[in-house]
């Protein structure tokens, strides 16, 4: 997981790791840093999602601390919050602030006394602030909700997000106005866990209600992206969209971890194999062209090789086209830390199976993009992912990024398709 860096000159330097939670808030805390005064300042995002988030983040950590002595390094992020002493020890660190400080205002200001990483299990509200920049990409991103309120054996983010808050919708439609207004022609609606929207909301809106309020109000917006979604939760409203909204992208990305009922069940995750099958079916239905990406754990503990291959084969059994592989990686304080562990290099020998069974997914799916005019936003000059999120590269004269262009693919590569201008 490489650090995502933005800013510089004129603001603090940005190390992210993680989401695009991550994503959104970095922005975020890019521009109240530099309101703030906090110009030569290294803020770095952790994540605490696995071990391996944590020790790139530690490593970025000590190499600016040596590459720039002297300079304020301060970190914030879900791993600082759930172990903020650790990180207040690492070399150069000056501060840490917690996740239920980071978006507020005075927080960042130069003569803010250092404040304590407060228990974010006693949240109950959504820090936010107005993003108008998100400085070097195209796409903007959004958040709509925050923490989890779900307990995965595997998983410490509750811990580091705390209890599930929503963004009340007309701040959500504020938000993307605004983007839209700066020139940004796709926007991506993010969380922790974006299906249970709205439950803490007056007149509990579902995501879906949330999701067709926003389309309506900011018609100018070509081309909204939801992140990963619950097998279980996706409600009647956001069913409807998928068949009848164009503007909302024909790719949905699925929190499914694993295709093995009982590790499913031992992960107490809330669907079944069955009802990954049946969600891929329903949206095939209502769209034919839909795709879909998956997030997947190899190597769970108990995991046998009869579970692993009910995981491969439901690679084919939902169609899944764009795999996020994760090696499980045992987090302090889980459930699932205390089961019985496979061995770390089968971990990693079935993650990288299981990502060959990706590139092989979506290697057909590319296949069938072949001669066809395609809608593609490009997010460098010659660079950019259709509706369907395809990576594509544009051969010939560069574009603009944050364009979006029409364009026929004309060839393949193994990331992706190669295109021309239609």
């Amino acid at each position: 997981m490489e650090a995502e860096e933005s800013g510089g000159a004129d603001g603090p330097r940005m190390l992210t790791f993680g989401c695009r939670l991550n994503t959104y808030e970095s922005a975020a805390m890019r521009d109240l840093a530099t309101r703030a005064g906090h110009r030569g300042a290294i803020i770095v995002n952790t994540c605490a999602v696995t071990a391996e988030a944590e020790r790139q983040a530690r490593q970025a950590i000590r190499r600016a601390g040596r590459e720039n002595p002297g300079t304020p390094i301060i970190v914030t992020g879900c791993a600082a919050q759930i172990a903020p002493d650790a990180w207040a020890g690492l070399p150069g660190v000056t501060r840490v602030i917690g996740n239920a400080e980071k978006l507020k205002p005075e927080t960042w200001a130069l003569d803010a006394p250092p404040t304590p990483v407060t228990d974010i299990m006693a949240a109950r509200e959504t820090a936010a602030h107005l993003v108008t920049e998100f400085a070097g990409r195209a796409r903007a991103f959004v958040q709509v909700q925050q923490g989890c309120d779900h307990r995965c054996t595997f998983c410490v983010i509750p811990y580091g997000r705390g209890p599930s808050r929503s963004v009340p919708i007309g701040a959500v439609v504020e938000q993307v106005r605004v983007l839209v207004a700066a020139g940004y022609r796709e926007v991506v609606l993010t969380g922790v866990d974006i299906t249970s929207y709205g439950p803490d909301l007056p007149g509990q809106p579902r995501l879906g209600q949330m999701v067709r309020r926003l389309l309506a109000l900011v018609p100018e917006l070509p081309r909204l992206r939801l992140s990963s979604l619950d097998p279980v939760e996706m409600d009647e409203d956001l069913w409807r969209l998928v068949g009848s909204e164009p503007r909302l992208m024909p790719h949905l990305h699925l929190s499914l971890q694993h295709g093995a009922d009982l590790i499913l069940k031992r992960m107490k995750r809330r669907h079944l194999r069955a009802d990954a099958i049946a969600l891929a079916r329903r949206a095939r239905a209502l769209r034919p062209d839909i795709v879909f990406g998956a997030d997947l754990i190899a190597g769970f503990p108990t995991e046998t090789e009869e579970h692993f291959t009910e995981m491969l084969d439901l690679v084919e059994a939902c169609g899944l086209s764009f795999l996020h592989v994760f090696p499980f990686s045992a987090r302090p304080g889980t459930p699932a830390a205390k089961m019985p562990q496979l061995p770390v290099a089968l971990r990693r020998e079935r993650a990288a199976r299981l990502r060959e069974a990706g590139a092989r997914a979506a290697q057909r799916l590319f296949t069938t993009r072949l001669g066809r005019e395609e809608s593609v936003l490009l997010e460098k000059g010659d660079r950019g992912h259709t509706e369907h999120f395809a990576p594509l590269r544009l051969l010939g004269a560069a574009g603009t990024p944050g364009e979006l262009r029409r364009l026929r693919v004309t060839g393949l590569e193994p990331q992706g398709l190669l295109a021309e201008a239609a």
